[in-house]
C-alpha cells in the first residue's frame, strides 16, 4: 500500500472503532493485523483510493482530515451504496468487508496479529483459562 492507503486505512480503522476508554483500533493493533491479512486483497488499495476520492468529491479534504462525524458519515454513506465518484466495484461490499476485517483484528486472538495484549477481551471480559 502507498502511504496515502495507510492513512486512509489507519482512519477508516479508527473511526469503525474509536478510542474511548479503551485504545482505538488501531493503537490496539488492527492496522498490523490489516497489512498482514489483506496481501491478499488486491482490491484494498482501490477501495482505499475510491474512500479518499469520496472525501475529496463531498468535503474537499483528504479523508484522514476529516473530523470524526465526517468520517463516519461517509462509511455508513458508502456502506448504503451512495457514491458520487466512480469505484472499481460495490462501494457497499467493500465497507462491509472492511468492517468485518477491523472486527476480526479488533476482536480476535491476539496470536493472529492484532487485539494487541488481548485489551479487546479485556474490554469485554473474556479470560482466558487452562
Amino acid at each position: 500500500m502507498t502511504p496515502e492507503q495507510t492513512a486512509t486505512l489507519s482512519a477508516v480503522v479508527d473511526t469503525i472503532v474509536p478510542a474511548d476508554e479503551y485504545p482505538s483500533g488501531t493503537e490496539a493493533g488492527v492496522l498490523h493485523y490489516l497489512e498482514q491479512q489483506t496481501g491478499v486483497h488486491a482490491d484494498y488499495g482501490a477501495g482505499l483510493d475510491a474512500i479518499e476520492a469520496e472525501a475529496r468529491e463531498r468535503y474537499g479534504a483528504s479523508f484522514p482530515l476529516l473530523a470524526y462525524e465526517r468520517r463516519e458519515a461517509l462509511l455508513r454513506d458508502l456502506e448504503a451504496g451512495a457514491t458520487r465518484t466512480p469505484w472499481p466495484f460495490d462501494a457497499a461490499v467493500f465497507v462491509s468487508t472492511v468492517v468485518g476485517h477491523v472486527m476480526e483484528g479488533f476482536y480476535g486472538d491476539p496470536g493472529n496479529g492484532g487485539n494487541l495484549d488481548a485489551v479487546s477481551w479485556r474490554m469485554i471480559g473474556f479470560e482466558v483459562r487452562g
